[in-house]
């Protein structure tokens, strides 16, 4: 059983919580309106876990009172929140809550909360976690479209080229003059934005134009 004490400046707020919870593996040792009247009680009382409606508040002010209350250090603290702005969820966790979730939470969500950090979990609804994880930096790099795309011949040049055979030999295979070949291999290296044969099959690969 889970001796929780709850704190909202609403009344209406805190009986909608204690009939939310009470009796669910939960026992509710009271409510304040406010943690400047818990701290009188909570010696006395010494709850497993308070939880704190926040909303209509402001968050700053809501840390900043945690933090003069030393609260989060004597017991497990759940946050109820409208929206946590940019920054919440990570001050409130060095701050030493454990769960910082929406005001609409459903009442599965806020036992499975209560449980989940009262073993030493942290928790958060996922509505939220886009404020608290970064979009990565990282991405797949792309590679553009070619400005002018190579004529099926330079696709053959290109491909003799990933195979390592100099211009004689392309010619030979190709039945055309050496004079030629250097004409493709020069329109090849333009197009692809190449400064060498090697930078142009390289770029072939990555632009799907050399078969492996």
């Amino acid at each position: 059983m889970i001796r929780l004490h709850i704190v909202a400046a609403s009344s209406l707020v805190r009986s909608g919580l204690e009939n939310l919870l009470a009796g669910r593996g939960v026992s509710i040792l009271g409510s304040t309106s406010s943690l400047a009247a818990l701290a009188g009680q909570i010696l006395e009382a010494e709850p497993d876990a308070v939880l704190l409606d926040a909303s209509g508040g402001q968050p700053e002010t809501v840390l900043q009172e945690l933090a003069s209350s030393n609260l989060t250090s004597e017991t497990t603290v759940l946050v109820l929140l409208d929206h946590a702005p940019p920054g919440f969820l990570a001050e409130a966790l060095r701050a030493g809550v454990r769960a910082v979730l929406p005001t609409q939470v459903t009442r599965d969500q806020l036992l499975a909360a209560l449980n989940a950090a009262m073993a030493g979990l942290v928790i958060t609804h996922p509505s939220e976690l886009p404020a608290w994880i970064p979009e990565p930096s990282f991405a797949s790099p792309s590679v553009s479209e070619l400005t002018e795309p190579l004529t099926p011949r330079e696709r053959e040049v290109l491909q003799m080229l990933a195979s390592g055979l100099v211009n004689k030999e392309i010619a030979a295979k190709l039945a055309i003059s050496e004079h030629t070949v250097k004409f493709h291999v020069a329109s090849i290296l333009g197009k692809l934005g190449a400064a060498t044969r090697t930078e142009a099959v390289s770029l072939g690969i990555r632009h799907g134009l050399v078969l492996l």
